[in-house]
């Protein structure tokens, strides 16, 4: 045996068997371990733990706060995650260099899915439900509109929008309100048309908004304080709180009140004005794209505190007065119409003529005019009709027409429905009162609704549910998430409930468009008596915006159920359309919802990160195929 060893050292076979051994120890070991989960000490930070190649920073655990679940009781915990393998050294992404976003090749991410581009030529601003040029072209009329309406393609699109050329991250708020970059949205057509009238300018790489329209012609300030002087009563940010913009332009008057801490959902038609929508949501001040055609509006009864309309271009007698008691239907009783266009104060008779249809229709739904002047300097005059608080004036008109609608079995949801030629009654709570006007601002945001359910569980479960999202906010989401929310300004909420995430966020320098889905609970009335906007979506279907026009989307318990419906896949597709390049997505779901969204997340190049178990971030990139 001595000779045997002897023999081995001599001739050198004991590295190689020593080798060998430790060779198979490893093997061994690789196989033991590649049972069992990974260990904790591969991921001490249990707060957030990184999904993909490129994370983005977050906070130490040692300070993070305590268990959402614990804190707040939140309902469907969401199961732990078990933590993938560490991620890759390579973490080349989309850069970000002299505020100008350029793309870069990223770690190739294989779950099957293979992205091209949209190849129409206005790619670069799809809005696959309003560019639907096949469905508008067969349309046999386009006398009311229907052209800008909703024509969704079936199935959904699966490209990816292209990103302008020379893009760059959006000019920061408040900053944003007065100049936009060029390049973000390079559509000079409104520049041109509207030299003479301030709308917007060219300045170098900026557009630049002078708070100037076609009404405005000193100025959008000095015309918001002519509308106050003309009608002390409105009360900016107090009495008046929420406003509807019809046919908006740039936004410039929704985005002056801001100051005065009133809302303006402005909206306007994607059309031949060219990005005025866009333009609006760049700037930071809340927009959709819509139309007066020929369904009703996304929004809810009795929503508005004030509708204005400056030269809105709506012929409001059009087919029997349809387009006006849609204004009347989202009007809140004693809400106001704010009226500035020629046929108010142009004396030939074309404009006389368009004044009296007014008059007599205005008079039919029982509107009365409380205000009505001429500006001395600009003589532009506006008319301020208010909608009835009861209904004797309904009951004593000697001509019953307009009928009022008949509310059996009336939903308040107006996806898809068309326009009513009947008035709206005026609500009432369920013992049948009529509904007083909110409280004023701020003390609606968190006082009972007034379309809340009397019910006690119902007032009991709204109480609830501000405090849970107050919670929520405050102690997570603003403090324990890896969300840089210095660079949020658009935000939307894709499944609102009653708005407590938006109202959470109120003192924050963001605005929040609250989406009701319309397979869920209707509760955008009361998102509206709070002092919020919001509309009505079905998110099986594309969203009315332009690509690129919001900083951060949040999902709460909404894509699991989702899916039953429609497919993620094309979900996704949506949300990447609408979010903009180094905007965040914030999801909380179960973990079965969670596992299908993060690959598809994955193969769009995003950063992924899991906060405690519960909380899915993802930050879009910059990353687009090359076809």
């Amino acid at each position: 045996m001595a000779i045997s060893v002897h023999n081995l050292f001599q001739e050198r076979k004991y590295p190689f068997i020593f080798a060998l051994s430790v060779l198979l120890f490893c093997v061994i070991f690789l196989l033991f371990t590649n049972t069992i989960q990974y260990p904790l000490f591969l991921y001490p930070d249990t707060q957030s733990r990184p999904l993909v190649s490129a994370p983005i920073s977050v906070s130490d655990s040692s300070s993070s706060p305590p268990s959402v679940q614990q804190s707040f009781n939140l309902p469907n915990p969401v199961t732990p995650f078990v933590p993938p393998p560490p991620p890759s050294e390579n973490k080349d992404v989309g850069s970000l260099r002299n505020n100008v976003i350029t793309t870069t090749t990223s770690t190739s991410v294989d779950v099957g899915f293979e992205w091209k581009l949209c190849r129409d030529p206005e790619a670069v601003d799809y809005i696959p439900c309003l560019d639907n040029y096949k469905a508008i072209k067969a349309l046999q009329s386009r006398r009311h509109m229907e052209h800008r309406e909703r024509h969704c393609p079936n199935p959904s699109p699966r490209c990816l929008s292209p990103l302008p050329k020379g893009y760059k991250m959006p000019v920061s708020w408040p900053k944003s309100r007065d100049m936009i970059w060029y390049d973000n949205v390079p559509h000079s057509k409104l520049v041109e048309y509207k030299k003479d009238q301030n709308w917007v300018r060219k300045s170098g790489d900026y557009f630049v908004f002078p708070g100037g329209g076609t009404q405005f012609k000193q100025g959008v300030d000095n015309y918001i304080k002519f509308i106050k002087k003309t009608l002390p009563l409105i009360k900016w940010g107090e009495h008046v709180r929420v406003i509807l913009d019809v046919g908006c332009g740039v936004a410039s008057f929704g985005g002056a009140l801001l100051d005065k801490n009133v809302i303006t959902m402005s909206f306007a038609p994607k059309d031949e004005h060219e990005a005025q929508i866009q333009f609006a949501l760049e700037r930071g001040i809340p927009a959709i794209l819509s139309v007066i055609g020929t369904q009703k509006l996304t929004f809810p009864d009795n929503a508005f505190d004030l509708l204005h309309c400056a030269r809105c271009r709506v012929h409001w007698d059009a087919d029997g007065g349809k387009p006006l008691l849609e204004l009347n239907r989202i009007l809140r009783p004693g809400g106001f119409f704010v009226w500035s266009a020629t046929p108010v104060y142009r004396k030939d008779q074309t404009h006389q003529n368009k004044w009296n249809a007014m008059v007599n229709l205005t008079n039919s739904l029982c509107w009365k005019v409380v205000a009505k002047t001429l500006s001395d300097s600009t003589r532009i005059g506006i008319v301020i009709f208010q909608k009835p608080v009861s209904h004797s004036c309904y009951e004593n008109r000697k001509e019953k027409n307009p009928p009022i609608c008949d509310n059996e079995n009336r939903k308040n949801n107006s996806w898809y429905v068309p326009l009513s030629s009947c008035i709206s009654p005026l609500p009432v709570d369920s013992m049948g009162n009529l509904f007083s006007w909110p409280q004023p601002w701020p003390k609606r945001l968190k006082s009972e609704p007034i379309s809340l359910s009397t019910e006690q569980d119902a007032v009991q479960e709204f109480y609830k549910d501000t405090k849970h999202w107050s919670g929520l906010v405050s102690n997570i989401y603003l403090k324990g998430l890896s969300i840089q929310w210095s660079s949020v300004r658009n935000v939307m909420d894709m499944n609102a409930g009653y708005g407590g995430f938006g109202a959470a966020l109120i003192d924050q320098p963001v605005w929040v468009m609250n989406v009701v889905p319309i397979d869920m609970p209707d509760t955008l009335s009361i998102i509206y008596d709070r002092g919020l906007v919001g509309v009505y979506h079905d998110w099986c279907e594309s969203f009315n915006t332009y690509p690129r026009t919001y900083d951060l989307l949040h999902s709460s318990y909404l894509l699991g159920n989702l899916t039953q419906r429609c497919d993620m896949v094309e979900i996704v597709v949506e949300i990447d359309r609408i979010l903009r390049p180094g905007g965040y997505l914030l999801v909380q779901d179960t973990t079965d919802t969670v596992n299908k969204l993060k690959p598809i997340l994955e193969s769009l190049h995003w950063s992924l990160t899991l906060h405690q178990n519960q909380f899915l971030v993802g930050k879009k990139g910059f990353w687009r195929p090359s076809s």
